[in-house]
């Protein structure tokens, strides 16, 4: 009688093995690992490679960081290019030839008013620390306090930047309405909507029984991000400045999402000509290394020595990376290009919408675009029910359906909204025709499967 040896084991692949430690060593606070459980080994332009051996278009870009998409050839070049010099890579907030050369390019960039009388302070490494900065520096030139942010506003996960973020739980800020057109928190949208809200902001800052002591500055997104892919009408953020200026109240854009060509323009408080006081810049401006700013009116520069600091404000290779990327995307036009390319794709997904009762509204501004997914067998929201075009409610399960067919399709895809019901697509500005034809496509794919089998939910994605 024979005896039959028995089949060898075969170990998992180690891309599994990664994703299993992952979950056991990290903390419960992990965002992005658990609606992308994949493994990124290799990384060009659009493209990302997993440790698998699929291949995925990338359109979270870093949230919004990658201007010039993975790995590209220039910032490489840059990085390298100090590496291979000798020159220290940590120097506090010393003075440096990288660091001239960073702060030339961006004034180069930045709004003529604002880049003629123009101080920098250069922050901790994340945005959300130029916001503190920024609040820092308002608080100190003006002698006041308060501050006056947005519904639906995000500016960063410290404490400082929280309070000032539409999740806040603990209000130490004034929150004002945001003008939307498809949720107006009004029930009229447009310009009315608009209008309303501004008029709504002037009358609480003049009314002194409002409640609201004469504030330190205002903040807001000249598009919202997180909050749901939202932009500002051009009208309303023109009035907001008014607003403030005739008030002596600093206006603070937080252009870290929005900032170095995302939104057609090469700051998004361009496309209104509005010129603010401060600018919270980040993401993009490092060339997908660690960098934050603030970019303010000189008159503006009352704080003392060390009033804002940070141990790795001086990082050299994040200074080269941006400086390479702020020139590409100045020298190529990319701006245009975004808000051509943009365009196109709002208008494909537009169309798409017609034939999906579930995509209640496709908004955003260059190639920073939102899909709103809804259920359209619910009845509007009760708070909307006297609206002039009530919108059915959010539907989040269908958006994160419709993520995870993404996945499978081989296209990242972040969401947003108050309710997470916003599929968000922020991809390089590098975006070939091509490629955003690809992306449509797989998104349509992704919802028509999101729709006939909404309950499947594994994420394995195909290679293309």
């Amino acid at each position: 009688m024979s005896v039959t040896e028995p089949a060898p084991v075969v170990p998992p692949p180690a891309h599994e093995g990664i994703l299993r430690r992952q979950t056991q060593r990290e903390s419960a606070a992990r965002t992005y690992a658990r609606s992308l459980p994949i493994v990124p080994v290799r990384a060009r332009g659009l493209t990302i490679e997993g440790a698998d051996g699929r291949r995925y278009l990338d359109c979270l870009s870093g949230a919004g960081t990658l201007a010039l998409g993975h790995n590209h050839p220039v910032v490489l070049e840059a990085i390298r290019k100090v590496i291979d010099s000798g020159a220290p890579l940590h120097v506090l907030d010393l003075a440096t030839p990288v660091k001239d050369a960073f702060t030339t390019e961006l004034f180069a960039t930045l709004p003529g008013e604002l880049a003629d009388n123009a101080r920098i302070q250069f922050c901790g490494p994340a945005g959300t620390d130029a916001v503190e900065a920024a609040f820092k520096l308002v608080r100190a030139a003006t002698g006041r306090t308060g501050l006056l942010t947005f519904t639906g506003a995000y500016h960063g996960m410290t404490a400082g930047a929280l309070d000032a973020s539409g999740g806040a739980t603990d209000v130490r800020v004034t929150r004002l309405p945001f003008p939307q057109d498809y949720r107006c928190p009004f029930g009229t949208g447009g310009e009315r909507g608009a209008a309303l809200a501004a008029r709504w902001t002037e009358h609480l800052l003049d009314d002194r029984k409002g409640g609201v002591p004469s504030p330190a500055g205002m903040i807001v997104e000249p598009v919202q991000g997180e909050g749901g892919v939202n932009p500002a009408p051009d009208s309303w953020l023109r009035r907001m400045r008014r607003i403030t200026e005739d008030r002596s109240i600093p206006l603070i854009a937080d252009e870290v999402q929005t900032g170095v060509g995302r939104t057609g323009a090469f700051w998004a408080v361009e496309h209104s000509g509005v010129v603010p006081d401060v600018m919270v810049l980040s993401k993009a401006i490092g060339g997908s290394l660690p960098l934050a700013v603030i970019v303010y009116r000189a008159e503006l520069d009352l704080w003392q020595p060390g009033a804002h600091a940070g141990t790795f404000r001086g990082n050299q290779l994040a200074m080269a990376a941006g400086a390479a990327t702020l020139a590409y995307v100045r020298e190529n036009q990319l701006a245009d290009r975004a808000a051509v390319l943009g365009a196109r794709m709002l208008a494909c997904l537009t169309e798409l919408r017609a034939h999906h009762p579930g995509i209640g509204d496709v908004r955003g501004r260059g190639l920073m675009i939102g899909m709103e997914l809804v259920d359209p067998q619910r009845a509007p929201l009760p708070a909307e029910a006297g609206d002039d075009h009530p919108a059915p409610p959010p539907d989040p399960a269908l958006a994160l359906a419709v993520q995870q067919e993404c996945l499978r399709r081989g296209l990242i895809v972040e969401l947003g909204g108050r309710h997470n019901a916003v599929v968000r697509l922020l991809p390089p500005l590098t975006l070939t025709d091509e490629q955003a034809s690809a992306v449509v496509d797989r998104l349509a794919d992704a919802l028509a499967a999101a729709t006939r089998f909404p309950h499947r939910r594994t994420t394995a994605g195909p290679t293309i």
